[in-house]
C-alpha cells in the first residue's frame, strides 16, 4: 500500500464518524492531508469537504443522522447487505473482530466492527494485508451502499468513491452480485431469531456504540 492510499483511507474514516466535537478539531489536519492526496481519491475527498463546508455545523450533524442513523438502506455496515438480518450476520461480524483482535486492534465498545469507518482506519494504520482483504471481500457492501448514497443526494457518495478508488476495479462477478442483491435486498430470517443490530445494541457483538 502507498502512502496516499493509507492517508486516503484515515482521513475517509475519520470523515465517516459523526461530526462531532473530535472531528471538528480534526479538520485541519483532515484539510491538509486531502490538499496534496493524488488521483481520484483524493480528487473525490476534496470534493467532498467542499460540499461539506456548505453546511453548518448542526446541519452537518442532521444530514448524518438522517443517512446513517434512520436509513437501513444507507447503514454503513459492511455485512448488513450480504448478511441482512440473519444469524449469518453475527457470524461475519464475530469475523471483523477477530481479525481486529489478532492484529492487536483496540475496537473499543463504541461502534461495531464491520463500520466502514472502523475497516478503513484498521487497514490504514494497523494491518494493511488483512484491512485490504475485508474490504475486497466486501467490495460488493462498499458499492451498494455507495449507489444509495448517491440515490440518497448524499455527498457522503464522494467518500465511498474515495474508498472505491484505492481498491481493484469491479470485476463481472462483482457487478453481477451487486446487480442481484440490489434486487432482492439484503437477506432476512425472521422466525426465532433477535436481527442483529444496525446502529444499536452493538455491545452484543462487541461494537462500540
Amino acid at each position: 500500500m502507498t502512502d496516499a492510499i493509507a492517508a486516503a483511507r484515515l482521513a475517509t474514516s475519520w470523515l465517516l464518524w459523526y461530526p462531532d466535537e473530535a472531528l471538528e478539531s480534526r479538520m485541519p489536519e483532515i484539510r491538509e492531508v486531502c490538499a496534496t492526496l493524488p488521483g481520484d481519491a483524493g480528487a473525490r475527498l476534496r470534493e467532498f469537504l467542499e460540499a461539506f463546508d456548505v453546511w453548518t455545523w448542526q446541519e452537518r450533524q442532521r444530514h448524518y443522522v438522517d443517512q446513517f442513523d434512520m436509513k437501513r438502506r444507507t447503514a454503513p455496515y459492511l455485512t448488513f447487505w450480504t448478511d441482512g438480518d440473519t444469524r449469518n450476520r453475527g457470524y461475519a461480524i464475530l469475523r471483523f473482530k477477530q481479525a481486529y483482535l489478532a492484529s492487536g486492534f483496540d475496537l473499543g465498545p463504541e461502534e461495531l466492527p464491520d463500520h466502514l469507518s472502523v475497516v478503513l482506519e484498521f487497514a490504514a494504520v494497523c494491518n494493511e494485508l488483512t484491512g485490504n482483504a475485508l474490504l475486497i471481500e466486501n467490495r460488493v457492501g462498499i458499492g451498494l451502499l455507495r449507489e444509495a448514497l448517491d440515490q440518497a443526494g448524499s455527498p457522503y457518495a464522494m467518500l465511498v468513491d474515495a474508498v472505491l478508488a484505492t481498491l481493484p476495479p469491479l470485476t463481472p462477478e462483482i457487478r453481477r452480485r451487486m446487480a442481484d442483491l440490489a434486487r432482492s435486498g439484503p437477506p432476512s430470517e425472521s422466525v426465532g431469531l433477535d436481527p442483529f443490530p444496525i446502529a444499536s445494541d452493538a455491545a452484543a457483538v462487541g461494537g462500540r456504540r
